[in-house]
């Protein structure tokens, strides 16, 4: 996927496309961190792995602050509009059935949620989460930062092996 992304970017240096990729919801820096990672030669980033760690989480936080903000709001406002209640109806459901970990255990249950790097468990559903179960802006920004910062060194040391290290 992030291929395609960065095939739609276009000619962007391959910083701003990992800092992009990393924005996105669903790809999030699990996809930013190993496309960056990837040599140029290779259609990657090419970029060392500080870089790449530092890009994608910034990338990966910076539309956290508006959607736990405005996701709430927006989605009482919008719902009055028959279509946009059901898929409110929808996100919202699904994100009760998966982030139970954070109904359970607030602030410290949406760190481990957002730091899974699995898929649907990021940043992005972290902060529906967060809306969701009603955990306060105060406690939610931080955890999920921690939450990404956790990830990031997760998913970057997978992407440059370096977890065989731990093995042996």
């Amino acid at each position: 996927m992030a291929e395609h992304i960065t095939a739609w970017l276009g000619t962007i240096s391959p910083e701003w496309k990992t800092l992009i990729i990393a924005m996105l919801p669903i790809v999030e820096l699990r996809g930013a961190i190993p496309w960056a990672l990837v040599p140029e030669s290779q259609l990657g980033g090419g970029l060392s792995w500080p870089l790449a760690y530092l890009l994608s989480v910034v990338g990966n936080m910076l539309p956290i602050v508006p959607i736990l903000l405005f996701l709430e709001p927006a989605s009482r406002l919008l719902s009055r509009i028959s279509f946009m209640g059901r898929f409110f109806e929808w996100l919202f459901a699904r994100t009760r059935r998966r982030a139970k970990v954070v109904d359970r255990y607030g602030a410290i249950g949406l760190i481990l949620f957002v730091m899974i790097p699995l898929p649907v468990t990021g940043a992005w559903t972290g902060a529906a989460a967060a809306c969701v179960f009603g955990v306060p802006f105060r406690k939610a920004l931080p955890s999920i930062l921690v939450g990404v910062l956790l990830s990031g060194v997760i998913v970057t040391l997978l992407s440059t092996g370096a977890l065989h290290l731990f093995s042996d």
